[in-house]
């Protein structure tokens, strides 16, 4: 008789979105070693000194041989995330952001709570004056306006229900491409459809015509239009 122990399997949950590295990369546009390098560490020399850049967050999905796949939620806050560090914000600024917004939203993702949209000036503006470095406390004034600006816009394209984010609407906040966790694993689908933007831009490849391509899924042209630039803005990114 083997002595060998069998370990569970992690159960992983539904409705809950699964993104690759590559795949997450392409809808936030931004590069695959960033997002490996902010969810799952890093390390780094400095004055002759090996450290280690703890990651972010642990993603919500379990990782298989030191693999990860990402969840809607941490797409969501790696949004935030990127779209603050574009901003101009710092890392070491939003990792502090981070850490006090988990403790004043009660969530590990606070990015992608409805708590945060409320609180998220209060919040920075407590976190950055409690940093010891003179210049974030100068900078004060000018990063409330950044966050501010960074949420206004954000949270304009997604949809909350009481507690957290549930769709975002990527194609310029229009109502007709959205991604949604519950829906095609949360891939990027036409809403009413439910079928996929990758799918309905190859079909008007291979039809040569997005007229033909609504008449076949039964969509209105102007959705076929939706998917086919959204899917060629994401290849152009």
């Amino acid at each position: 008789m083997s002595n060998t122990s069998h370990q569970p399997a992690k159960v992983v949950p539904l409705g809950v979105g699964y993104y690759t590295v590559p795949e997450a990369a392409r809808l936030l546009r931004m590069q695959p070693l960033t997002i490996r390098r902010w969810l799952g560490g890093y390390s780094y020399r400095t004055d002759g000194i090996e450290r280690y850049m703890a990651p972010l967050w642990t993603p919500q999905l379990p990782a298989y041989e030191g693999h990860f796949e990402l969840a809607f939620r941490d797409l969501v806050e790696l949004r935030f995330v990127h779209q603050f560090n574009e901003a101009g914000v710092g890392l070491r600024a939003i990792r502090a952001c981070l850490e006090l917004a988990r403790e004043v939203a009660h969530d590990p993702l606070p990015f992608s709570s409805r708590r945060f949209r409320t609180d998220g000036r209060t919040i920075f503006m407590e976190t950055i004056s409690g940093s010891d470095s003179g210049s974030e406390l100068l900078d004060l004034k000018k990063r409330q306006y950044v966050i501010g600006r960074v949420l206004e816009r954000t949270f304009k394209d997604m949809d909350t229900d009481d507690t957290v984010v549930t769709r975002w609407r990527p194609f310029h906040g229009k109502s007709s491409i959205i991604i949604d966790p519950a829906r095609s694993f949360g891939q990027p689908i036409a809403a009413e459809a439910g079928i996929p933007t990758a799918t309905i831009a190859d079909a008007v490849k291979a039809e040569g015509s997005a007229r033909r391509v609504a008449y076949l899924y039964g969509i209105t042209e102007p959705v076929v239009r939706d998917a086919e630039n959204f899917e060629r803005s994401l290849l152009a990114a």
